[in-house]
């Protein structure tokens, strides 16, 4: 006695279903595994390669580091440390999601250029602004990020905006507004009014500029690279901070304050040792953090990128509370809780979008076994 052609299995939550139809949910579900554990695996790179890159520039600053430059250099710098597992990727696009031609050499290096001139700049209002804030004050700031992020991904990337995406970007930018309200925060780090107003400017034309490299960095994928691999994330990486490197390193030795270097290396707070771990580690610190940034970029968007970041600034405040002595006032601790807010509000929206998606993908393997089931 032959067996029937279509074997039909009763699958918990999923009714009958014809054993394709099993092996396809098993095969779908083991991608949404994957997925969900990559998107874990990045945001972790990116909360906690922020937060230990902005503890140990601010530790630098706090033991006698002068050098604006040197803080600079320190976030594209490190992108050696990345050589190893570009020789050990793949070379052939098995995790690409599409199955187009890899970029040309012209293509990638142009992107990365420009990237590159970009991350500079950024870098280095970046490092001005660390310089005269308070940590706790500086990352703070830095969750207005997320509204410039919106702003450009909305002309750049097309993103589409509901209440909650508008409700999370708009209590994240109203928690940086409140720290600027707070008038005893131009004392807390024992520079000028004048310092602190250069201090805040550099931190959100920073915040800017980083948010328009993500947005940036997504259009480029979607229209020039159009490709997404491992292998991919890390060219980009490399080029762009090569080239920032370049730029920057131009910038250090016409400032002449690469002269004063080793003399800044003798006075450290901390001893030699500690000055020498502290700029390597940093450097590793903001690779890790760019790893984990271009993962969400080309899995999800520049905008949950941005999210997952501001994510972790209130981290870095009760870290500087610890290391740094900051007083954790009531308008940081509101504009925290905003921050959670905003944070927690944009998620549930992501948990909205995933169940309409997965409701659509039911409904249309519904209708497709209706119209192939016998009249």
């Amino acid at each position: 006695m032959g067996e029937p052609q279509e074997l039909q299995l009763h699958i918990m939550g999923q009714g009958v279903v014809s054993v394709e139809e099993a092996e396809e949910l098993t095969v779908r579900r083991s991608r949404q595994y994957k997925w969900w554990l990559r998107m874990a695996m990045y945001s972790l790179f990116v909360i906690c390669g922020q937060s230990a890159a902005t503890v140990l520039g601010r530790l630098y600053y706090n033991n006698g580091g002068n050098s604006k430059w040197m803080v600079t250099l320190l976030q594209p710098a490190g992108f050696p440390i990345l050589l190893p597992l570009l020789f050990i990727s793949p070379t052939k696009d098995q995790f690409t999601h599409n199955h187009t031609k890899p970029p040309s050499i012209l293509v990638l290096v142009t992107v990365c250029f420009f990237l590159g001139i970009f991350l500079a700049a950024s870098a280095m209002l970046y490092s001005m602004g660390l310089q005269y804030l308070p940590v706790s004050t500086f990352s703070l700031i830095c969750a207005s990020q997320l509204g410039f992020n919106a702003f450009f991904s909305f002309f750049l990337n097309s993103q589409k905006f509901t209440p909650f995406t508008v409700n999370s970007i708009v209590l994240l930018t109203i928690s940086s507004i409140l720290l600027v309200c707070n008038t005893d925060l131009s004392n807390s780090n024992g520079v000028s009014k004048g310092k602190f107003a250069i201090g805040f400017l550099c931190t959100v034309g920073a915040a800017a500029g980083s948010a328009f490299i993500l947005s940036a960095t997504q259009l480029s994928f979607r229209k020039f690279l159009k490709i997404e691999n491992f292998r991919t994330v890390l060219e980009v990486i490399i080029l762009e901070s090569l080239f920032a490197t370049c730029v920057i390193l131009v910038g250090l030795f016409s400032s002449g304050e690469w002269k004063s270097l080793e003399r800044e290396m003798e006075e450290f707070g901390l001893g030699k040792l500690s000055y020498v771990m502290t700029l390597v580690w940093d450097a590793v610190a903001w690779q890790v953090f760019s790893i984990g940034a271009l993962g969400l970029i080309f899995e999800v968007s520049s905008l949950f990128c941005n999210v997952i970041s501001t994510f972790g600034l209130p981290i870095v405040p009760v870290l500087a509370v610890f290391f740094f002595h900051d007083k954790m006032n009531g308008v940081k601790v509101v504009a925290l809780l905003l921050a959670v807010w905003g944070f927690v509000s944009y998620i549930y929206q992501h948990y909205l979008d995933d169940l309409k998606s997965k409701s659509k993908s039911k409904n249309h393997k519904n209708v497709n076994h209706v119209s192939k089931a016998p009249s």
